[in-house]
């Protein structure tokens, strides 16, 4: 799993390098499409794996159409992959893909791409007839945190036709518990004001009046506890259960601030826990923890203020972040090379939480440096 993460990531670097020069379907193809295919374990050079331009009896296909890529597990067609261009938009080419999908009933997934982004499909509300919306998106511009995750689902020796029916089926139910928790957050109708009346044990009897009065009341409740437990979190150095739990809730409300019971000028926003996030992402494995201050946002090593990896200003006009290690001029050429811009002093501007993926050299020297317990030792003079 560390390997697949680390090529996709080197993957992630290439499409960015060289995503803007895949002018034509066949270069998007090439240098884009096949070797992530090749990440995943279906190597086009096996063709007991890979078959680009496979034909077969699609019913309703013009002349001569064919798949671009069919990937094969055990010797049985499992995934449809239809290539477009690195500039294509994907939204008019799925009738294509579903005409090949719907007449190939042992094909479990099928898949069209532009390189940058793609979309996955599978046929959820009719068997053997491929649904209108992907169940998953994998966007490399934007990629979400757990995307080598979501990518080994694909990989031929984890190849799972029912596994990733069933997957395709929770995320679908995921995404529709999260919008009525979500519309519950912004305004919770009054048979949830009910409900949690009921469960607080109110000695009351739960007429319109009473209802109507407490709506206010249960919203800013619901808004205090989630602060509180996302709070609580940024002391967990380690994912547990019911830290897995509290995630899931931080994603219901990706949007909301989380204000510190104990000092409301400090307000921890999404993207300051998106920069955390990411850091324990590249740094897996690590104690980090997160710790906000009126000022700035800090990435510490074993919670401790003085070894502190990163911070990061994202109150400013234009974000930016700065490391815990004086730069060199190796770090200056591999900030240069990530086509990032310098601020005053050692500061580091910051667009998008993301582009920290870019810096990840950057950021391990900065953990090596808070590891070694030389560099805060007292200095003693002769």
């Amino acid at each position: 799993m560390i390997d697949i993460t680390q090529r996709i990531q080197a993957h992630m670097e290439h499409i960015r390098k060289v995503g803007s020069h895949c002018t034509t379907e066949e270069t998007t193809k090439q240098a884009l499409i096949l070797p992530l295919l090749d990440i995943l374990g279906f190597s086009a050079f096996d063709p007991t794996k890979v078959r680009a331009e496979h034909t077969s009896d699609f019913p309703g296909a013009k002349a001569g159409e064919r798949v671009d890529y069919a990937l094969f597990c055990n010797g049985v067609p499992v995934m449809f992959v239809e290539a477009k261009g690195f500039n294509q938009n994907l939204n008019n080419h799925c009738p294509q893909l579903s005409r090949y999908y719907n007449a190939t009933p042992e094909v479990a997934v099928a898949a069209i791409t532009n390189g940058r982004e793609w979309r996955f499909f599978t046929d959820l509300e009719n068997r053997n007839i491929m649904d209108s919306k992907p169940f998953l998106v994998v966007d490399f511009e934007n990629p979400a945190s757990d995307i080598a995750q979501q990518l080994m689902k694909f990989h031929h020796d984890q190849f799972q036709p029912e596994a990733l029916r069933t997957l395709a089926e929770e995320s679908i139910y995921l995404t529709a518990f999260k919008g009525a928790v979500a519309a519950i957050l912004r305004e919770p109708d009054l048979d949830f004001v009910k409900y949690i009346a009921g469960r607080a044990s109110i000695q009351r009897t739960f007429t319109q009046r009473f209802l109507d009065s407490m709506q206010p009341l249960v919203k800013q409740a619901l808004a205090q506890s989630i602060s509180e437990v996302v709070a609580s979190s940024f002391a967990a150095p380690h994912p547990t259960d019911t830290a897995e739990k509290e995630e899931v809730l931080v994603d219901i409300v990706t949007d909301a601030a989380i204000v510190d019971p104990a000092n409301p000028k400090i307000i921890t926003t999404a993207v300051e826990r998106r920069v955390l996030e990411i850091c324990q992402d590249l740094l897996s494995n690590e104690d980090l923890q997160g710790k906000d201050t009126e000022s700035y946002f800090s990435v510490l090593f074993q919670g401790k203020n003085n070894r502190w990896i990163l911070r990061f200003w994202g109150d400013k006009k234009r974000p930016s972040m700065q490391f815990g290690i004086p730069l060199t001029d190796a770090h200056r050429t591999e900030i240069a090379r990530a086509r990032m811009e310098m601020g005053a002093g050692e500061s580091i501007f910051l667009d998008k939480p993301e582009n920290l993926l870019r810096l990840a050299g950057l950021l391990g020297d900065a953990l090596a440096y808070c590891k070694d317990d030389e560099n805060f030792k007292r200095k003693t003079v002769d």
